[in-house]
């Protein structure tokens, strides 16, 4: 590959210094705070969101959601906690990336145990009608029940076709859930079925 120019970009620095955190209950690490799931310090009253929160990933999204539920919290009205496995990660680079929940590893570490299904965009038709064929859908799932715990996928529109598997984590769905639902064709949305069905060895379209 040839370019004019390269980014390198090596991450980011919270600017928390100086305002007399020191002087809270609040836990403070390297300058990120530690909130529980409604964003709230350890000192009562004090909230904090956006990339300067302990855990959380760097995202306009995930600081929006946390401002939501902190303001909500805040004014007594009805919230949703913010919950870390519940946030989409999208990268707009090419191939695009977009992940979701626990990875394998991860899942296994809390004590599942996993089953994994694993389906790659060669075997998709719309990837190959717009020429994209690079990259796969991968789906980790709770093995007795089959709740689906993690969804990572990279491949053409991954940002896009992530959203199905963060409203399957936000509504516990299982693998069955997915499976019993209609998938139009041809889309690269389709691929999220065949991750699925290949949990199950029951891919149609390989």
């Amino acid at each position: 590959m040839t370019a004019e120019t390269l980014l390198v970009a090596v991450g980011r620095k919270p600017l928390t210094e100086g305002l007399g955190l020191e002087k809270t209950k609040s836990k403070v690490e390297r300058g990120y705070l530690h909130t529980n799931e409604w964003m709230e310090t350890a000192e009562p009253g004090l909230y904090a969101i956006g990339d300067i929160v302990a855990g959380m990933p760097w995202l306009a999204h995930a600081a929006a959601w946390q401002g939501l539920a902190a303001v909500a919290r805040i004014a007594g009205k009805p919230a949703t906690p913010v919950r870390r496995d519940r946030i989409p990660m999208v990268t707009f680079s090419e191939p695009q990336i977009g992940s979701v929940g626990l990875t394998e590893a991860q899942a296994k570490e809390k004590g599942y145990q996993v089953k994994t299904g694993k389906f790659p965009f060669l075997a998709n038709s719309k990837a190959s009608i717009v020429g994209s064929h690079g990259g796969f859908v991968k789906v980790i799932a709770e093995e007795k029940y089959g709740e689906i715990l993690g969804v990572h996928i990279i491949g053409p529109q991954a940002t896009e076709i992530i959203a199905e598997a963060t409203v399957a984590l936000q509504l516990e769905a299982t693998v069955d859930d997915l499976m019993a639902t209609v998938h139009a064709h041809p889309t690269l949305w389709e691929a999220m079925a065949d991750g699925v069905n290949a949990l199950r060895g029951l891919t149609v379209n390989i």
